[in-house]
This record gives structure tokens, C-alpha cells and sequence, in this order.
């Protein structure tokens, strides 16, 4: 069975109402009462990318699938620095698959005409900006280049080793303390970044409900503001 097949098998799955439960800690992310409720949608892009095998031997996952990532310009006012999916806020009377392809186009480069979209999973609570998010899963059925096309919005576009994302050894559990609350979440430590917050979670969530996921530490902690000053 290929990576394809999986996830379509697991959007399927997600449609019929038999897909594995997700982390019981989504449930606390929710969005404000009263407030206003903006949605957005995140393109989720799966392919293989031969020229960049994965540097983890220690897995079955294909060598060559690689997910699409970016790191947000440390200049922005929300989440600065960190690592998304490209997406952004869906427009009035603008579909979720048609925001999630646009926005990818818009921060990446990518050609939207190559992406197979495989199916739309359920919306997530995004508390800060009280979004609600739509990931979508797409493939690379017909590849093309991806770059910053602006500095202002994004550092870099890359494509990731999923391969190397599973391994136990870049698995930790990201700490951050904001208001005198700490918080974690599930996190990959790749490409000399980090992966966190919102889009750990949700890759973290995927790869649990593929049955890709393998055992890693959870007790392993890295404080995010801590590694964030010695990296810069």
C-alpha cells in the first residue's frame, strides 16, 4: 500500500465516521463565543522528492515522501518564526480547496494545477485569532518549484522527509510559557527548526491516525523561547 493510498484511505474513513479519534486534547482548543469566527485552510502536500532522501534509516516510511512546510518571517505579528502549512483566510464565496490551493500558490510558487486534491479534513479551533482551520490533503501529482515568493510573509519553503518527522530521535514535546501558563504540544525538531504549536499537532494528529506514527519519548521537553534565542 503506497502513502497515497493511505491518506485517501484515511479521508475516506474520516467521511464514513470510522477514522481513528483524534487526541482527545483537541477538544480544548476552541474558538471564542461572541466573537468573530474567521476561517481559514491549510494545504496539507504530500509527494515524493528523490533528491532529497530522507537521513533516517530507522523507519518503513518511504525514503522519498516529503511533506511542504514553510517558516513564517520572524517579523510578523502572528506566530512569528514558526512552521506552517501554507494557507491562510478563505475569501467571501471562496471554497476551502480553492483558499487552501491559492494561498499555497500565493506564499510558495507552487503550481496549483499539479496538486491532486485527496479530500478536506474536519476543522480545527485555532484560539489565537479565533480561527477555524481546514486542513486539506493534497498530493503532487505533477511537481513543481517551490520558493519564498515574499520575504515579508516567509524565511523559507521546504519540503520535509517524512521520514525524518517520524523519527523517534527528532520527536519532543515543545514547552512555552505565555500569562504564567505553560503549554505543550507534540513537536519535530527538523531542517535545524522546529515544528510546534498548531502545525505539530495536526501532523502529529495525521501520523496517529495513519498508523505511521511510531513510540517517542514524551517525556523529552524543549522550551521553545529558550531554543529560539540560541538559534537566532
Amino acid at each position: 500500500m503506497t502513502a497515497r493510498q493511505d491518506l485517501i484511505d484515511l479521508v475516506a474513513a474520516v467521511e464514513a465516521g470510522t477514522a481513528p479519534s483524534p487526541d482527545p486534547r483537541w477538544r480544548e482548543l476552541v474558538v471564542e463565543p461572541g466573537e468573530r469566527v474567521r476561517r481559514a485552510a491549510v494545504l496539507m502536500l504530500f509527494g515524493s522528492l528523490d533528491a532529497v532522501p530522507a537521513t533516517s534509516v530507522k523507519l518503513l516510511a518511504p525514503a522519498d515522501l516529503d511533506v511542504l512546510l514553510l517558516q513564517r518571517a520572524q517579523t510578523l505579528d502572528d506566530h512569528p518564526g514558526q512552521v506552517a502549512f501554507p494557507g491562510g483566510g478563505i475569501d467571501p464565496g471562496e471554497s476551502v480547496i480553492g483558499a487552501a490551493l491559492r494561498e499555497a500558490e500565493e506564499e510558495t510558487g507552487l503550481d496549483p494545477t499539479g496538486v491532486e486534491v485527496l479530500g478536506v479534513m474536519p476543522e480545527l479551533a485555532l484560539p489565537r485569532g479565533n480561527f477555524l482551520v481546514t486542513p486539506v490533503l493534497g498530493w503532487w501529482a505533477s511537481q513543481s518549484p517551490v520558493r519564498v515568493v515574499d520575504y515579508g510573509e516567509s524565511a523559507q519553503v521546504f519540503r520535509v522527509p517524512v521520514r525524518d518527522l517520524l523519527d523517534p530521535d527528532n520527536r519532543v514535546m515543545a514547552t512555552v510559557t505565555r500569562a504564567g501558563q505553560t503549554f505543550q504540544s507534540p513537536a519535530f525538531t527538523v531542517n535545524d527548526v522546529v515544528v510546534w504549536g498548531f502545525t505539530g499537532m495536526i501532523l502529529n494528529q495525521l501520523f496517529d491516525q495513519l498508523g505511521w506514527a511510531v513510540p517517542w519519548d514524551r517525556t523529552s521537553l524543549l522550551d521553545v523561547d529558550t531554543w529560539s534565542r540560541l538559534d537566532g
